[in-house]
């Protein structure tokens, strides 16, 4: 894992730091909230709550026009062109369809391999199973009380704690609050994906196992689960739930890739031993297991569309880097403007 600069001074805000917390323990489960999107729609009761996601057509006969968000790398070996693209779990409405560059080239694979294929039903009953609710998970109850308050403050039904665990809805919320912004599960570009590729006839595969990933990003004690939850609700009821969220959405949207680079530095992710750790966790010892996938898939003699979350992409850890030592060509694609035509640098 890359080290943060020396000169970097991480802010001292104590509800921007939950805040960061929050964040990650939110980006560690959201790929399964994408697989839930229909369970966790809005129970609208009232005109503070947001709208319900609306559905996006992706009639794969009519892609090709929409704007190239995200990040994108082109891979060579052994005479085959394969592609990397780095996605973000949550999304605006009109962010949902693919851009053209990555329409074309999954038209031009013949697999799509994603972190977890959300619209195959064997893994979404596996998610559920895992994401349950279990008996250690039991809350106190004040703590209880104050996460059910903020579930209905999301417009959302308190029985979602008996499908969750509480750890599990608690950064739920984290996305649900998003959703005032306009940001939302159901519009993330890894369900898209999935769609496009099944509406193409390609074969859809998961890179990882839903038993594999809960377990990797459960808390590992009901102690650190109760310290998650609070710092969770804190940040929630203090309004400091969303602005790194949003951040992290523009430069996916925006395709930002300085940015997204040099994202420990503004991440307030790398302050404490227990950060870093978390963050080794999360990235480092995922992203060797996907490497091996993706070139398997792709010394098989299969050109591949890996789309995975961006901040696998990054640093000497992530993906493109992984790959190029296993002997690839990597090359970046800039995404141009709207209207214009992307490039690889």
């Amino acid at each position: 894992m890359r080290q943060m600069p020396s000169d970097c001074v991480m802010p001292a805000s104590t509800s921007m730091a939950v805040n960061a917390q929050a964040l990650l323990r939110w980006a560690r489960r959201l790929l399964g909230l994408v697989a839930l999107g229909a369970a966790l729609q809005s129970h609208a009761e009232s005109a503070d709550c947001p709208p319900a996601a609306e559905p996006v057509s992706m009639d794969v006969a009519k892609l090709g026009d929409a704007a190239d968000r995200g990040f994108m790398w082109r891979i060579d070996k052994g005479g085959r062109t394969s592609y990397l693209y780095g996605t973000m779990h949550v999304a605006r409405r009109d962010w949902a369809v693919p851009g053209a560059t990555l329409v074309s080239a999954i038209r031009a694979s013949d697999v799509l391999a994603l972190e977890m294929d959300v619209l195959d039903p064997s893994i979404m009953k596996r998610l559920l199973a895992a994401m349950a609710p279990r008996p250690q998970d039991a809350l106190d109850d004040a703590l209880k009380a104050r996460l059910v308050a903020q579930i209905k403050a999301a417009c959302l039904p308190e029985q979602i704690l008996g499908v969750m665990s509480p750890e599990m809805a608690s950064t739920t919320l984290v996305v649900m609050a998003a959703r005032r912004q306009g940001l939302d599960p159901a519009y993330a570009i890894d369900r898209s994906l999935s769609e496009v590729g099944h509406g193409l006839g390609r074969a859809v595969v998961s890179l990882e196992t839903p038993e594999l990933q809960i377990a990797a990003l459960r808390s590992r004690t009901h102690a650190q689960a109760k310290e998650a939850i609070e710092q969770t609700l804190q940040s929630l009821e203090t309004g400091e739930a969303t602005p790194l969220l949003l951040r992290m959405a523009d430069v996916w949207a925006e395709s930002r890739y300085s940015e997204l680079d040099h994202y420990e530095d503004w991440c307030m992710c790398m302050s404490t031993e227990s950060e870093r750790a978390l963050m080794k966790r999360l990235l480092d010892e995922r992203n060797p297991a996907m490497a091996q996938r993706i070139d398997a898939l792709h010394s098989s003699g299969k050109r591949v569309v890996a789309a995975v979350g961006s901040l696998h992409m990054i640093g000497p850890t992530g993906l493109p880097q992984l790959l190029a030592k296993r002997g690839y060509k990597v090359e970046r694609v800039e995404f141009a403007p709207p209207g214009a035509v992307a490039r690889q640098q």
